[in-house]
Parts: structure tokens; C-alpha cells; sequence
């Protein structure tokens, strides 16, 4: 958000006749435009959580312009769906950045990331499913949320859930990633007191339909009071989680 100080600076500019209005409003909500892609970088004033960038379908240099840009504004970088290739290509030249090939994230923090209150456990039914739970880990810790990554703890072996449901119960909200039929948040939304969320993937044999199959079921649990994102969404799951942690009171 822009400062008073800052404020009155830009108003003297329009009054002198340096900047046209229409700069001085881009300024005002702080937009950025790079290589046509136009960056919303007060996201996190707006909606409690920062601008993030989807990488598939961006070209290499399209990505190396946003990315050039947000860290020269001091803004803090993640980027999902990004390739691996262009993941190592954006990494030279920045020290810092983290790249997560499992996870397809890439991220460069250029201001330390404040903390929120409340935690989140991310739990996954096989490993298959790790890039799209990857994909919500990272994503809470770039929103600054803590997170516990549970992983294959699905309906095939139950047991495998049973010993570590105290662990889920210590966590605000649950994201239950999972293919297949979709069972496991159906299963853990009638043994938790928590928020579930659950995320459909694309994991599964024919009949599985790419992640339709889990979506139907997950939508149809017959526990109540489960949110369904869409197939393959980690990111969008963490979001929500992200927004529900800003009701809860520091």
C-alpha cells in the first residue's frame, strides 16, 4: 500500500502536469506490466495473500522479465507449473531461488516472508500424488503458513492413516490430496474437527477418467461439509486455506 508521504509526492506530480492520471492510478494500485502479462503486486492488501505467478504457457523470457521485475520492486517471486528446463535457466543469476522439480515450483524471496497464525496439514493418499501436494506446500510457505506434509496415508492400507490422525487433529485446517476414487477426504472429514479441502488428482487407471472420477467422488462424500477444489489444484487448495487462517484471531 502506498504511503501518505508517497501519496502526496504523486499528487503534486498530476498537479504539475508530470504524470498523466491514468499513470498516477497505475501507481495507485500498483500494476506492473511485463511482456503482456500484467501483475496485480497489491494482491496481498486486496486478499491477504501475494501475487503468484502460473508458469505453463509463459515463454522463458516472458518469465525472466517478471520475475527481473518483481524482485527489482522488492516483491517476493513464486511461480507454479513451471518446467524444469526453464526452472534452471531462470536460476542463473539469482543466488537465492529455490526450484522444486517434483512440486514444478520456482521461487526468489527478496523480503522475509511474515508468518500467520494457524497450521495446516497436507495429506496425501500415495506418493503418487506428491507433485500436486508438493504444489500446496510450497505454496503455504510462501504465503507464510505453517504446514505438516502427511503422505501416503490413503484408504489401500487404513492403518497407515490411523497412527498419525492425532498428528492431523493438532492442525487447523486439513487439504486431503488424492486420485483414485477419492475416498480419503471422505474418510477424514468424519474423523476431524477441522476445515477439509480436498483436491482431486489426476492419478488413477483408465476409469479414473484424468482425476474426473476422484472429483465426482470428493463431491459427493457423503461427509458433510467438505470443500472440493479442482482436479490437480494444489495451489488453489492452499490459497483457500490461506483465507480461511485470516478468520482465525492472532
Amino acid at each position: 500500500m502506498i504511503s501518505e508521504q508517497d501519496l502526496d509526492k504523486l499528487l503534486q506530480r498530476v498537479a504539475e502536469g508530470s504524470v498523466a492520471p491514468d499513470e498516477a492510478r497505475c501507481e495507485l494500485r500498483a500494476i506492473l506490466e511485463v511482456d503482456d502479462v500484467v501483475l496485480d503486486l497489491e494482491r496481498d492488501v486486496r486478499c491477504g495473500q501475494p501475487e503468484v505467478v502460473f508458469g505453463a504457457g509463459k515463454s522463458n523470457s516472458q518469465l525472466r522479465s517478471i520475475v527481473a521485475s518483481m524482485a527489482a520492486a522488492g516483491r517476493n517471486v513464486l511461480i507454479t507449473r513451471i518446467r524444469a528446463e526453464i526452472a534452471k535457466e531462470l536460476a542463473m543469476g539469482y543466488e537465492s531461488a529455490q526450484s522444486d522439480e517434483v512440486a514444478r515450483t520456482w521461487q526468489l524471496l527478496s523480503a522475509p516472508v511474515p508468518r500467520r497464525c494457524g497450521c495446516v496439514a497436507v495429506v496425501s493418499a500415495g506418493a503418487s500424488d506428491a507433485p500436486v501436494s508438493g504444489e500446496a506446500m510450497r505454496t503455504l510457505a510462501f504465503f507464510g503458513v505453517a504446514a505438516v506434509q502427511i503422505s501416503d496415508v490413503g484408504v489401500a492400507g487404513i492403518h497407515r492413516l490411523v497412527r498419525r490422525l492425532e498428528e492431523i487433529r493438532e492442525c487447523d485446517i486439513v487439504i486431503v490430496v488424492a486420485g483414485m476414487e477419492g475416498a480419503l477426504p471422505s474418510v477424514l472429514g468424519g474423523l476431524v474437527a477441522a476445515p477439509v479441502i480436498a483436491v482431486p488428482t489426476s492419478v488413477g487407471y483408465g476409469a479414473s477418467f484424468q482425476g474426473l472420477s476422484s472429483l465426482l467422488g470428493m463431491l459427493n462424500s457423503c461427509a458433510s461439509g467438505i470443500t472440493v477444489v479442482n482436479i490437480d489444484n494444489g495451489f488453489g487448495a492452499a490459497s483457500a486455506a490461506t483465507r480461511m487462517l485470516h478468520l482465525k484471531k492472532e
